[in-house]
């Protein structure tokens, strides 16, 4: 089921009334509602995929209270290691058996001795990378006593299908959403009433910018050997403009109407655009990610820590890991290796550190340092997504060297933008550089502002989703 979908606008008002007026009085009970209701969201889509969602979470409950029980180091590990062949197993069969495949196929050819292997006649299922990190994060945190395991099956399965964030993230730890289920929840006005601005703000930008971007992006990246430079760099900007505002739109919307429910979920996105470096970038850009990696695979390489060149490989792995969970495609595994490579002067130089405070603390303008930093850090992840946004490795390189010609400092020659859409992302900048101290676009003080003065904002950001929203574009993630 699609947030941006008449589905889903009936099923959350109905969902929402029995959570609070019907199944309020007892806990289990709201927990076993919501995971019905998950299931729904979930099998709304294709029943069969909740067979392997089951699955899987059958399995990392039975493996933690089984490892919850043992003292053996041995048979711990073990455990933990059946935890990770099954989940990464499942997420290598239906994501990347064919790529491999392909990839085997292209490399006998290479060497003159073609292959044709068999290919697998699957559907990724939505959300598996996002519910399989997260369970994995539940066995993992078992293993090292950090998460006591759970006995109450209902509460793990609704942790793990958990609906506003199942498909597309944030990537919950354990720790964080799992003990919010053993905990009885009360209606907090001012909670829900700032998760619905957080729904508008998301719903703004994924419905009116992101969609909008995305007509303009598959024009220019389907026939960019038609464009000059300065078109095929407006191409790479609206596409940035687009992932961000589809990626962190679904994440506004499904933390804000976590908040309906009763729960936190972690920030993902903290206004990455304004990053002054790359290294800030990806402390700002799908956190949920970022720090999944950083606690379960790069501290336990050794981070940081050691000789230099087990500090460039950890970086490298990290980068290259990354790229890989997004999609099987070698466009991604670039992706992931030009963010390393823009990565690795800062960590050399010992400056990935710099920049944790936010940008303009304090401050209305940002100074000219900050500006150019700003600018240089934007341009670079720009010509970074181009591999992402590309259909293939080939193609991206094509479009590169388009892009960089004597044509990238003349006009655009590209007419068929509406300017409007581009006096929308020019608002969208305004705005979040306004809250950039906040945790999302619309947060605000309600006695700071007067009654009307607040409905007329939301009346008239509401009246721009349906007039100028484009609500035909699946959210981006959904394929990963």
């Amino acid at each position: 089921m699609l947030f941006n979908s008449i589905d889903f606008v009936i099923f959350l008002p109905i969902v929402f009334l029995l959570y609070w007026f019907v199944t309020n009085r007892n806990l289990k009970f709201q927990n076993l509602f919501l995971l019905i209701a998950s299931y729904v969201f979930y099998g709304w889509w294709d029943w069969r995929f909740l067979t392997l969602i089951a699955f899987s979470s059958l399995i990392d409950f039975s493996i933690g209270n089984v490892m919850g029980k043992s003292h053996s180091k041995l048979k711990r590990r073990i455990l933990l290691i059946l935890s990770l062949c099954v989940n990464l197993g499942l997420l290598g069969v239906f994501k990347y058996y064919n790529f491999f495949v392909e990839s085997f196929e292209q490399a006998f050819t290479f060497f003159g001795n073609p292959i044709h292997a068999n290919r697998l006649n699957i559907i990724l299922p939505v959300g598996i990378s996002f519910y399989t990190f997260q369970t994995l994060s539940y066995t993992i945190d078992v293993y090292r006593n950090k998460l006591e395991p759970t006995k109450d099956i209902i509460s793990f399965f609704a942790f793990v299908s958990f609906f506003p964030q199942l498909v597309a993230g944030p990537i919950e730890r354990a720790s964080n959403l799992l003990p919010q289920f053993s905990i009885k929840r009360v209606f907090n006005y001012e909670k829900a009433s700032d998760g619905m601005r957080q729904i508008l703000w998301g719903f703004f930008k994924k419905i009116v910018i992101a969609d909008n971007c995305a007509v303009y992006v598959n024009d220019i990246f389907d026939n960019y050997h038609d464009f000059n430079g300065s078109t095929l760099l407006l191409g790479g900007i609206l596409f940035a403009f687009q992932i961000y505002c589809d990626f962190s739109g679904y994440s506004d919307i499904a933390i804000g109407v976590s908040r309906l429910f009763g729960f936190n979920l972690m920030k993902n996105f903290a206004f990455p655009y304004f990053s002054r470096d790359i290294a800030e970038f990806w402390r700002r850009w799908h956190i949920s990610l970022s720090t999944w990696f950083r606690d379960y695979l790069y501290i336990p390489l050794g981070g940081s820590k050691g000789s230099t060149l087990k500090k460039i490989r950890n970086i490298f792995i990290i980068f290259l890991v990354s790229g890989f969970w997004h999609g099987a495609n070698w466009t991604f595994i670039v992706w992931g290796f030009l963010n390393a490579l823009y990565f690795l002067p800062l960590m050399l130089l010992h400056k990935n550190r710099i920049n944790t405070n936010t940008v303009a603390e304090g401050r209305l303008f940002a100074n000219a340092k900050e500006l150019s930093q700003m600018g240089i850090t934007f341009f670079i992840t720009v010509v970074a997504w181009v591999f992402f946004r590309a259909e293939n490795v080939s193609a991206a390189f094509s479009y590169l060297s388009r892009l960089f010609t004597k044509s990238l400092f003349g006009l655009p020659d590209y007419m068929g933008i509406n300017i409007m859409y581009l006096g929308f992302i020019a608002a969208l900048i305004v705005v979040e550089w306004l809250q950039r101290e906040k945790e999302h676009g619309l947060e605000i003080n309600p006695s700071k502002f007067s009654k009307p003065l607040r409905w007329s904002m939301y009346l008239m950001i509401i009246l721009v989703i349906l007039v100028f929203g484009n609500s035909q574009q699946e959210f981006i993630y959904f394929q990963f």
